[in-house]
C-alpha cells in the first residue's frame, strides 16, 4: 500500500479503499451495468454488437451511468470488458450470441512477438473518451459515486487469447505455462505492459480507482498461482503507484481459496475482493486489518430475493462490521435477475 497517499477524500469509497471502516459500507456490483436492464437491453439493440457498444462513446457511457441512476451505488465501473486489452493489442475479438467472446487464437511465438504494448492506448482512445464522459456526468448527477477503470488480470487474459474462447480448463494457457513458461512468461510480460499503459489512460481520463480481474487465477496450483498471478499484478501495482500515485486499486483472484492471503499481502493492491466461495469471516483473519476487503453475496441469493437475500446480505456485513469494506457480489449479476431485488438489496445495505 502508498504510504504517501493523501488524506482520506470524501466519496465514500475512496474512504473505504484508502483504509477507513465507512459503515454503512459504500456498495456497487459487479456487471451492475448489463443485461438485467430493460434500459440496458435497449441501448445493447442500437449497437448492433458487443464490441461495437463497448467503443462507441455516447452508448458506453449511458450504459455506465444507467444503474446509478436507477440505484445510486457508490460507484460506478466502466462499462467495457477485460478483452478490450487483446483487441487493443490487434487480436481479432468478436462476441457470439450463445458462446461468449472469440478471438483468433495465438499459436506460436511469432503471434506473442508481433503483440505491440505501445498501440494500446491510441487504439483504445474511445474507451477514455467514455471514462471522461462518465466521470462529467457523474460529477453532474452523482457528485458523491467514484469511478473505477479496470483491466484483466495478465493470467486470465491469456488465458482468453491462448485458447481463442472461453473454456472450463484453459487447457493451451495452463499446459503453456509448464511446457514453455519463457513463451509463455513473453506472453505475460506483454501484457503487463498493455495493461499498465491501458490503465495509466484510463486514470487520465478521469478513473478515481482501478481494478484487476484476475477470474481464472483459482485453477492454477499454488507455485503458478504465485507466479502467474502475483508476481505480474504485483509488477502492474508497483508501475501504477510510480506514475498515478494516489490511486488505489482492487484486486480480484477468483477462487483464490486460502492464497488470497498471500495474494493480499505480495501483489501490491488497495483491497482485495473475496469470490462467492470465499468465508468472509476467514477472510476478516487473514488478510490485514488495514487492507480494505470486497464482496460477496452470492448472485444467486440475489436473484432469488427475499429472505434468502436479506439473510445472507446481513450475515457478511456481520462479518466485515469495524474493518475497511466495500460490499459487491462474489462474481457478476446474471441477466435473469430482477432489478428490483437489486432495489432491496440497496435499501438492506443503506440501513444497516
Amino acid at each position: 500500500m502508498d504510504s504517501e497517499r493523501p488524506a482520506a477524500p470524501a466519496k465514500p469509497l475512496l474512504r473505504a479503499l484508502s483504509g477507513e471502516a465507512v459503515w454503512p459500507p459504500p456498495a456497487w456490483l459487479m456487471r451492475q451495468a448489463g443485461r438485467y436492464l430493460p434500459e440496458y437491453r435497449e441501448l445493447r439493440a442500437q449497437a448492433g454488437d458487443f464490441v461495437t457498444l463497448c467503443i462507441t462513446p455516447a452508448l458506453a457511457a449511458e450504459v455506465t451511468l444507467q444503474p446509478i441512476r436507477r440505484y445510486g451505488m457508490e460507484a460506478a465501473i466502466l462499462f467495457s470488458d477485460i478483452l478490450m486489452v487483446p483487441w487493443a493489442l490487434g487480436q481479432p475479438l468478436r462476441f457470439a450470441e450463445g458462446e461468449g467472446p472469440l478471438l483468433e487464437p495465438l499459436r506460436d511465438a511469432e503471434a506473442i512477438a508481433a503483440l505491440d504494448p505501445a498501440v494500446v492506448a491510441a487504439r483504445a482512445a474511445p474507451i477514455m473518451e467514455t471514462v471522461a464522459r462518465v466521470r462529467a456526468g457523474l460529477a453532474a448527477e452523482a457528485p458523491r459515486t467514484t469511478l473505477i477503470g479496470f483491466a484483466g488480470g495478465c493470467f486470465t487474459v491469456a488465458c482468453y487469447m491462448l485458447e481463442g474462447r472461453g473454456s472450463k480448463e484453459f487447457a493451451a494457457a495452463r499446459g503453456l505455462a509448464y511446457a514453455d513458461p519463457a513463451l509463455f512468461g513473453r506472453l505475460i510480460r506483454t501484457l503487463q505492459e498493455a495493461t499498465v499503459e491501458y490503465l495509466v489512460a484510463q486514470v487520465e481520463a478521469g478513473a478515481e480507482a482501478l481494478m484487476i480481474f484476475d477470474s481464472w487465477a483459482g485453477m492454477l496450483s499454488p507455485g503458478q498461482f504465485r507466479r502467474w498471478v502475483i508476481e505480474p499484478t504485483a509488477s502492474i501495482t508497483r508501475a501504477l503507484r510510480r506514475r498515478c500515485p494516489g490511486v488505489p486499486l482492487i484486486g480480484f483472484p477468483r477462487l483464490a481459496g486460502p492464497l488470497l492471503a498471500d495474494y493480499a499481502a505480495r501483489a501490491g493492491v488497495d483491497a482485495t475482493a473475496m469470490d462467492t466461495g470465499m468465508d468472509p469471516r476467514w477472510a476478516a483473519q487473514a488478510v490485514p486489518a488495514g487492507m480494505a476487503l470486497q464482496g460477496n453475496l452470492d448472485p444467486l441469493a440475489l436473484v432469488a430475493g427475499g429472505a434468502a437475500l436479506e439473510a445472507e446480505t446481513r450475515s457478511i456485513l456481520a462479518a466485515m462490521r469495524g474493518r475497511p469494506y466495500v460490499f459487491n457480489l462474489g462474481h457478476g449479476i446474471v441477466p435473469q435477475t430482477p432489478p428490483e431485488h437489486v432495489t432491496a438489496l440497496m435499501r438492506i445495505l443503506r440501513s444497516a
